[in-house]
Formats: structure tokens, C-alpha cells, sequence
């Protein structure tokens, strides 16, 4: 969804069954690289967070994972820019941009400021997490990426703080869904210093992704519990419990990647595989060849996942 905010068109189920090598039909690889990308960089973050602090270089290394192999890395990625940038439709220039960031050496200045206030204390959190993110979107440190790093620092930033014990809470549903009110309240804050618009706007934000959150979290325990027995059922296998962990890991996933399930037999495998089937558990969303893994889709977690 942060990328799908840029331009980016690439779905769950695309993402899930792209093997590095073949692309979904109708799916721009290009696109498909800058999701997992997305991913690989907050991991990376949370990574570097295990020794250091959020710092402003914790945050370029974010970014020069980012950006890496894909369109805008030649963009001096993982450096804080030395040019003056603006943002605006194609074809705007400095005089007709929507926004114009600090010139470089402001920029500097406003960084360090804003990396302060990263680490200030007897703030509320949430409060301090709303002016985070739209003062790091009003500097635009970098030349490109700006957007997605932006959004990337809010779980890295509630991790930070210990409000969540893992860096994954997402706001760009949200933000997606209200884009052009997420953009309104922004540039609001640099023309008319509207900062209760915004704060108002990003908390409705927080409470409506958290209460979906929630709602989809309860929704897959459930059906993990309720599918307990309906797999053991269509199994009769000891590895009942083993292949129900995989399928919730993986909603999509190669008949070669189910038959490599440890402490498994292949056999055992391919009969547990062909009984989930038969019984409808999984479906097949792409047959295989002789060349190509048959893929399947567990999708009652599917549409959890995509409501």
C-alpha cells in the first residue's frame, strides 16, 4: 500500500508468488522489486535498531536499502541530498513546485532538530509520532524515496519507543485510502502551519489501522484454531500440525517449497499435498509444467489479508 501511495502496482498474491524469476502476469517486475524492497529496508532498520538507537544514519542505511536496484538508485541513494529539490506534477519548476524542502544546508540544520526531537522525552507518543512523520515528508532529505522512508519510520518509530514490541504496524491502508487528503494536510502544514488538521487527521489514522489490525489478527487466530481439526481430518497424518504452520506462513506457496517442509518424507508430502487439495484447503492458482512448480493459495487467509 506505501507503494501503491508512489505509482507502484503490485498486489499480495503478486508479491507472495514472485520467485525472483517469473514475473505475474500483468505485473511490472520493476514494481514487484520495490515493494520487497520496502520490506527488506524495515527489516534492515529493525536490524540496525538492535545496536544502535533511530538515528539520522540508521535512517541512510534504511534508505540505501530502499532504493537499491531499483528505479532512483542512481539517485545518490543511502545520502542525505546536496541540491535543492522541489515536488510538483511533471514539468513544475522551483517557481511553480507545490512544496519546496529546505535548501541543503537548512536541511542539515532541520534534520538535526528533528532527530532531537526523535529522542525527547514526556511527550505523547502519538502526537510525537504524527509531527515525526510530516516533519521528515517537509524536509524531504533525500532526492527520491522520501515518501516511502517516511512511511517506513512509522512502525521503526512506535519500535522505538517500545509502544509495539515488533516495528509491524501499518498506516499506508489508510494513507492510501485518503490519499489526497494525506497530501492536503501535509502542504497544509507548510502553508498555513495547520498542525491540528494534520495531527487530527493522522490519529483518526492510527485508531482506524489499529482497530483493522486487531480485527484481522482475531480473524486468523480463528480460523488457525478452526482449521486445526479440518487438516488433521483431510490428513490423517502426525504432520498435521507441521503442514497447517506452513500453509498460515505461507498462503501461497510451490508444490517444490511444501516438499521441502523438514523432517517430512517426500512422499508423505505429496499424498498430504493432493488430500488438501481434494478437500479444497488449498487451491491451485497457477498449474504447473514440466519447467514450473505447480502454486497454491490457502485463501480463507487470503481474504483476511486483502479485506
Amino acid at each position: 500500500m506505501s507503494s501503491k501511495i508512489e505509482g507502484t502496482r503490485a498486489t499480495f498474491e503478486d508479491i507472495a508468488s514472485f520467485d525472483g524469476k517469473r514475473t505475474p502476469l500483468g505485473t511490472d517486475k520493476d514494481d514487484l522489486e520495490e515493494v520487497l524492497n520496502y520490506r527488506t529496508a524495515l527489516l534492515a532498520g529493525k536490524d540496525e535498531m538492535e545496536k544502535l538507537p533511530l538515528t539520522l544514519n540508521v535512517i541512510r542505511t534504511i534508505h540505501s536499502v530502499l532504493m537499491n536496484g531499483v528505479r532512483g538508485q542512481h539517485s545518490d541513494r543511502g545520502n542525505f541530498r546536496r541540491i535543492q529539490n522541489w515536488i510538483g506534477p511533471p514539468g513544475s519548476t522551483l517557481e511553480t513546485a507545490s512544496h519546496v524542502p529546505p535548501s541543503p544546508p537548512a536541511m542539515l540544520e532541520a534534520l538535526y532538530e528533528w532527530e532531537k526531537y526523535l529522542h525527547a522525552e514526556g511527550e505523547d507518543v502519538m502526537i510525537q509520532l504524527a509531527i515525526m512523520h510530516a516533519q521528515f515528508e517537509v524536509i524531504h532529505p533525500f532526492l527520491d524515496g522520501n515518501g516511502r522512508l517516511g512511511r517506513i519510520l512509522i512502525p521503526l518509530f512506535l519500535y522505538h519507543k517500545e509502544v509495539i514490541h515488533q516495528p509491524f504496524f501499518y498506516m499506508s491502508d489508510y494513507l492510501e485510502a485518503n490519499r489526497s487528503e494525506y497530501y492536503h494536510r501535509l502542504q497544509a502544514i507548510s502553508t498555513s502551519e495547520d498542525w491540528n488538521g494534520w495531527i487530527t487527521f493522522f490519529l483518526n489514522g492510527v485508531v482506524e489501522q489499529a482497530q483493522k489490525t486487531i480485527g484481522q489478527a482475531k480473524s486468523t487466530l480463528d480460523l488457525y484454531e478452526e482449521m486445526k481439526s479440518v487438516i488433521a481430518k483431510a490428513t490423517n497424518s502426525v504432520h498435521a500440525g507441521s503442514t497447517q504452520d506452513f500453509i498460515f506462513s505461507n498462503p501461497i506457496f510451490s508444490n517444490t517449497t511444501f516438499y521441502q517442509l523438514p523432517g517430512v518424507g517426500k512422499r508423505t508430502l505429496i499424498r498430504i499435498l493432493k488430500e488438501l487439495e481434494q478437500n479444497r484447503i488449498v487451491e491451485i492458482s497457477r498449474p504447473g509444467t514440466t519447467r514450473v512448480p505447480t502454486l497454491y493459495e490457502f485463501r480463507p487467509l487470503l481474504k483476511i489479508v486483502n479485506r
